[in-house]
């Protein structure tokens, strides 16, 4: 279950879209929540890209702690490239300030293989588990398309509940009227 504010990743070459409506879960690689909103204090947010890993740390309570929150292997990024921060609140009426941002390059020793590749023209990609598509909320409601939840094992139990009730109560029903005839006629 997500708590807002929400903190997602994606990567995109341009020919996916985000879902506002469903909050960005198809497209979401990873996320977490960062309580963020309404702080006395500066919060940051850390986002690290070396040897194919894409990482991102919060510190939100002030402490000078760095907390994990995305971390993802396997991501493709060009070296020519655009950075660039956005907010989107959906229905929520919010406040986002970028007080500054710092941009560093780093310096690290890369595999032999990786040499001989032009990384000015890679696609972004990442080479994942499962393909975003997968994150797909079924939208038939369909109970055999993931594991049971919580509220999906409540849901259905308290179906069948209500349909044992309804039909004890027609069924008594039924019998009394039954019974009513019987006794007019003898």
């Amino acid at each position: 279950q997500r708590v807002f504010p929400y903190i997602s990743a994606m990567v995109n070459n341009g020919s996916l879209t985000y879902d506002h409506s469903k909050d960005g879960r198809w497209t979401e690689l990873a996320g977490c929540s960062a309580d963020l909103r309404n702080q006395n204090h500066d919060t940051f947010l850390a986002v690290r890209y070396s040897r194919g890993r894409l990482t991102v740390m919060t510190d939100v309570e002030d402490k000078n702690e760095w907390k994990n929150c995305i971390d993802i292997a396997g991501v493709q990024l060009p070296m020519a490239t655009f950075f660039g921060a956005s907010a989107g609140t959906g229905d929520l009426s919010d406040n986002h300030d970028i007080i500054s941002m710092k941009l560093f390059q780093l310096m690290v020793e890369h595999p032999v293989e990786d040499e001989s590749v032009d990384w000015t023209k890679i696609e972004p990609s990442v080479s994942f588990l499962k393909s975003p598509k997968d994150n797909v909320d079924d939208p038939t409601g369909n109970f055999r398309s993931g594991p049971l939840t919580g509220w999906k094992v409540f849901l259905l139990l308290l179906c069948a509940l209500l349909g044992i009730i309804v039909c004890a109560v027609v069924g008594a029903v039924v019998f009394q009227k039954r019974q009513e005839r019987n006794k007019r006629f003898y």
